[in-house]
């Protein structure tokens, strides 16, 4: 696929600057930039879009999945060949009168319209790999990169070089090709990499190392300016620092370093039930502690750590996606288990806790299956679980990190998957996970047992240890007014629900927005993780938090610096005209 002309991307700027700038006109845009693209050589139409498919599917996204109105929609889906590309498309809209909008968009897997660009243009990531080669990966050493690969494994240097649109399942095969991996995760793995290192990428490895942004060591990134940028911890580092867990606000990510560590071969995969909060909590933050005098015995034993909540028992698949066992298994539980964990359910008022873990072993590793069995009679011995509700299984180091998929699979044949997502993540203080637990999981949402509706998911709760997230990049962590020695801990908890039947997603809407309320009355600070807000003065308060904490104010300075014409992701709703100079 060629590169994009001068002409290609000057054409566009001049159109956009001419009739974007009202509603009234957006209708006309697209005709004329079409009429503009007919006129081009063939390989640079095969570049741009404007038809009514590439737009509509460019304004949606996982959280939605219904085609927006007109007046959400792109004016253009732009398919870049290479960085370059990108680079120019940003120089023409900072150059113009009007300054078009321009979002990347990778998998689509934003919930509340992030990756949008109304009236603009919306960067088709995927094209950069289908220019260099969908599977092309390289071996190289660690002074001989090849710089067209979209995929390169150093064997010598322990990294891997991915490009931003790449899957992290794709990285994850060509990492193992080596017998190397990451070592911090996303729990769904057909994400790109610049997406999640846009957020922050976490799952049940970042309490040991850190979410996927504090676990990068380069990276190519064409600014708002157009800048095309290689940065790191040693050079330009405040636009790295600003980029990671930026919201896609200072640059669009094209290429990362990821630092890879020996691989296992196997992960101990445990369920165990819990009828109560206190328990759990209590047993993983013993966990994911790094040494015996928070931990006692049980620190440091598992390389995952997670956890769960259910509320209604009936959900079925529509509750359980997120942790499917291998196609060798239907479920963790027998009939007979089911019916066991039913009854405990009812004991315990309706809610039941699951922790869930895993101890990686084989392979690469140190770790043998005999550590493993000495670990999870540990675990068995010392843990609260409920008695007699402990379930394991042994599957293949890459089935569990990719056992997302499977149920991706599964909702998909059931058609499932393409619904409504009306997702609510959050961080929270370890001093108040018990209150958030008493009035959400036992009182917000356990009403939807009986309220009716099909709807349902998964909900996550797990803690993370503060000091393994690098405080110089852009993610935002929760204020913590506990004891002290609590604030090394917060939490995630992720209500990642389906609205499958009319009312749901309205319901699911509306206690969500309660959700934010019982946290407000009951004074726990909490933060929005994939964050939405509605306007620039809710970010700045109630995102970025108290005035004196600096934390907006070096999001601002870095945006006039990076992106002053505020070009990037106006999907986020955090800057929607320049920036004056300050």
């Amino acid at each position: 696929m060629a590169r994009a002309t001068t002409s290609t991307v000057a054409a566009l700027c001049f159109l956009l600057s001419c009739v974007s700038a009202t509603p009234s006109t957006l209708a006309a845009s697209s005709a004329i930039i079409h009429d503009i693209i007919r006129g081009l050589a063939d390989t640079t139409a095969a570049r741009v879009r404007t038809d009514a498919e590439a737009t509509a599917r460019a304004s949606t996204d996982f959280g939605t999945n219904a085609t927006a109105d007109d007046a959400a929609r792109p004016a253009a889906v732009f398919y870049p060949s290479c960085a370059a590309d990108i680079a120019a498309l940003l120089r023409a809209s900072s150059a113009s009168a009007s300054p078009f909008p321009v979002s990347a968009r990778g998998r689509g897997h934003s919930t509340r319209g992030q990756a949008t660009a109304p009236g603009g243009v919306v960067v088709d990531m995927a094209s950069l790999a289908v220019a260099a080669g969908r599977d092309e990966t390289a071996t190289t050493n660690a002074s001989s990169t090849s710089a067209s690969a979209r995929l390169a494994v150093s064997v010598d240097g322990r990294y891997i070089d991915a490009g931003g649109e790449q899957l992290w399942v794709d990285v994850l095969h060509a990492a193992l090709a080596h017998g190397l991996t990451p070592r911090s995760w996303t729990d769904y793995l057909r994400l790109t990499v610049g997406g999640t290192l846009s957020n922050a990428g976490i799952s049940g490895q970042a309490f040991r190392h850190g979410p996927q942004i504090s676990n990068v060591l380069e990276l190519d990134v064409v600014t708002g300016t157009g800048d095309m940028v290689t940065c790191s911890k040693e050079k330009d580092a405040d636009l790295f620092d600003a980029v990671l867990g930026g919201l896609g606000q200072f640059g669009i990510i094209t290429r990362a370093r990821i630092p890879l560590a020996p691989a296992p071969a196997r992960a101990r995969w445990l369920r165990l039930l819990y009828t109560g909060a206190a328990d759990l909590t209590a047993d993983q933050e013993r966990l994911i502690a790094d040494d015996e005098r928070r931990g006692g015995a049980l620190a440091g034993l598992m390389d995952y750590v997670e956890g769960s909540v259910v509320t209604d028992l009936q959900q079925g698949l529509i509750g359980s996606w997120r942790s499917q066992p291998p196609p060798s298994s239907s479920s963790f539980y027998s009939a007979t288990d089911a019916a066991r964990i039913a009854a405990l359910a009812e004991e315990a008022g309706g809610v039941l806790y699951f922790l869930e873990g895993a101890v990686y072993y084989g392979g690469a590793s140190d770790t043998t299956a005999a550590d493993v069995d000495k670990r999870v009679d540990v675990m068995l011995r010392e843990l609260r679980y409920a008695r007699g509700f402990a379930y394991v299984q042994d599957v293949s180091y890459e089935q569990f990190l990719d056992r997302v998929s499977a149920g991706e699979r599964r909702l998909r044949g059931e058609g499932l998957w393409d619904v409504p997502h009306p997702w609510l993540n959050l961080f929270l203080p370890r001093s108040r996970i018990l209150d958030f637990a008493a009035g959400v999981f036992h009182g917000v949402l356990l009403p939807t047992r009986t309220a009716g509706g099909g709807g349902g998911g998964p909900v996550l709760v797990y803690p993370m240890n503060r000091g393994k997230w690098d405080g110089a990049t852009s993610a935002v962590l929760p204020y913590d007014d506990g004891d002290g020695d609590g604030d090394e801990v917060f939490y995630t908890v992720g209500i990642l629900r389906s609205a499958v039947a009319d009312g749901d997603l309205r319901r699911m809407e509306e206690q969500n927005a309660e959700v934010a309320r019982f946290c407000e009355a009951a004074g726990i600070p909490c933060t929005q993780y994939l964050p939405s807000y509605a306007t620039q003065a809710d970010w700045a308060a109630r995102h970025f938090g108290p005035a004196g904490s600096g934390r907006w104010d070096t999001f601002l300075r870095r945006k006039r610096k990076y992106d002053p014409m505020a070009i990037l992701s106006r999907g986020q709703r955090i800057f929607s005209s320049p920036l004056l100079a300050s």
